[in-house]
């Protein structure tokens, strides 16, 4: 069970740290935002420590976030049911030419990477 605590923490947090890097956001401008020290931020995106509820609210409103987007963990799932999962949703956006051409331009980048 400790096992499985760490591993929500740790997910959490490197969740924080992308949505914050992909905000072009520093840890110190983070930390300054939500009211707290650049080492406590530091603590929870790597896992150390979790978030209490009132800094949790902050962080939301900072990222310009949800409570089920920052909790979202599908992505957590094993290859070959992420694979059906994208193939799915491929289908329900089969007749959208416009959506086909967003995820298109997607793929492409992640696979030419």
């Amino acid at each position: 069970m400790v096992g499985f605590i760490l591993n929500i923490k740790k997910e959490f947090g490197e969740k924080i740290k992308r949505m914050r890097k992909s905000r072009k956001l520093t840890q110190e401008k983070l930390a300054e935002m939500i009211d707290i020290s650049p080492r406590t931020l530091s603590c929870i995106e790597i896992g150390a420590n979790f978030v209490k509820a009132e800094t949790l609210e902050k962080i939301i409103k900072a990222l310009n976030t949800t409570t089920e987007e920052l909790f979202a963990n599908e992505h957590l799932q094993d290859c070959n049911t992420l694979y059906k999962n994208i193939i799915n949703l491929l289908k329900s956006a089969r007749s959208d030419r416009k959506k086909l051409e967003h995820i298109y331009k997607i793929v492409k980048y992640f696979v030419n990477e």
